[in-house]
């Protein structure tokens, strides 16, 4: 059974699909199907009987995929008509003063091709409590299917969410997926992504603060190959006064991959001395990749600090002089530039995205199928 055969989708030629490759994909080649999902953490917290409640979190309109996301995952705790079944839906919800110790992991593990999945993930952070999620997309390089994925989160007053998200996908495996976001007077979220897989992997990512005082961080780091292709779509909306935001996104791409990052600051008229921070870096390491970044600024009041910057190129000639000055190969000091490109995004991850692990995934992407021995662990460092 196809998805939905009325289904208008979108094109390139739309300001929000811009530079995207939404005009190579079939939805009629898919039947609705569900993610293995596990969960393991806090069981006093996690509930996965579908009754989801979030639905304010963002000002933005619903682009067709999380129509369609919400036309396969009814917020009654039901499912509509086609829908799955299998349970692919959390919700973490924490009560006033609960701090909880241990990270809660999930992972979605799609095993099966020509379908498309519908993940849901729900956070809800009662007053002054603490929460670490790490949610894991996994697939094999056979599976040829679409995650279409949606985390909403509300941190109230002097709440503290930490959300890390993965991308392990396959490399025949398309993502589409939404991170939504809202922070009361106080509380702090921070939302990190890590995405090395997928064909075509592409997120939004937005949070809106609407109590004075709160902040956000926002940290991705993408690397792709091969065909692949990674697309960021940023909202950092100031609803209040005195609130904070900093993003910093990096990114990589090699042989005739690429990559998209657009972004927006958004300062309402009501939120008087905010500050918002936001930087996009991109290497491209191969003649035949391409990277675009597109930062943008709306101000709508005075008396706040924005600032915006982005960056496409290749690797810095001079720091690769530099190494190779020491006698290092040259292949080894363009590795170790890229590792050091990359450390004040690891740096800034939380323990529970396993920033070691991270590391050596990063190295394998950059080796290829080339000897081993680049990556910091070998004894060379930058």
């Amino acid at each position: 059974m196809s998805v939905i055969a009325d289904l208008v989708l979108p094109t390139a030629e739309q300001e929000l699909w811009r530079y995207s490759r939404i005009g190579e994909l079939d939805l009629g080649a898919y039947a609705v199907g569900a993610a293995d999902t596990t969960v393991s953490g806090d069981q006093s917290i996690i509930s996965r009987d579908m009754r989801l409640t979030l639905d304010d979190v963002s000002a933005e309109p619903a682009d067709v995929f999380e129509q369609l996301h919400a036309r396969h995952t009814s917020s009654d705790g039901r499912h509509t008509p086609g829908g799955s079944a299998h349970g692919s839906t959390v919700r973490i919800g924490t009560s006033r003063g609960q701090t909880i110790a241990d990270p809660i992991l999930i992972t979605h593990n799609v095993r099966d091709s020509s379908v498309v999945c519908f993940p849901s993930l729900e956070i809800d952070a009662g007053e002054n409590s603490e929460v670490v999620v790490v949610e894991r997309f996994v697939s094999d390089d056979d599976c040829r299917s679409l995650v279409v994925p949606m985390v909403k989160i509300r941190a109230a007053q002097s709440a503290r969410v930490t959300y890390v998200a993965i991308n392990d996908l396959g490399m025949n495996t398309w993502l589409i997926g939404y991170q939504r976001a809202l922070g009361e007077r106080d509380s702090t979220v921070s939302t990190s992504t890590i995405a090395l897989g997928g064909d075509y992997a592409r997120t939004r990512a937005g949070v809106r603060l609407v109590g004075q005082g709160a902040s956000a961080k926002q940290v991705a780091l993408y690397f792709a190959d091969g065909t692949q292709m990674h697309d960021f779509r940023t909202l950092q909306d100031h609803a209040a006064p005195r609130t904070h935001s900093d993003l910093l996104f990096k990114g990589a791409v090699k042989d005739h991959a690429k990559s998209v990052y657009t972004g927006l600051i958004k300062i309402r008229d009501n939120a008087d001395k905010s500050e918002a921070f936001q930087t996009n870096r991109n290497l491209t390491l191969s003649s035949g990749s391409w990277a675009e970044s597109v930062p943008n600024l709306e101000i709508e009041t005075n008396d706040v600090k924005c600032s915006h910057a982005s960056t496409v190129g290749p690797v810095d000639d001079d720091q690769r002089f530099y190494l190779e000055s020491r006698g290092i190969r040259p292949e080894i000091a363009e590795r170790l530039v890229v590792f050091g490109f990359f450390a004040d995004v690891i740096n800034r991850l939380p323990a529970a995205a396993q920033p070691d692990v991270l590391r050596e995934k990063v190295g394998r992407k950059l080796l290829g199928d080339a000897t081993r021995g680049a990556t910091p662990e070998s004894g060379v460092r930058a």
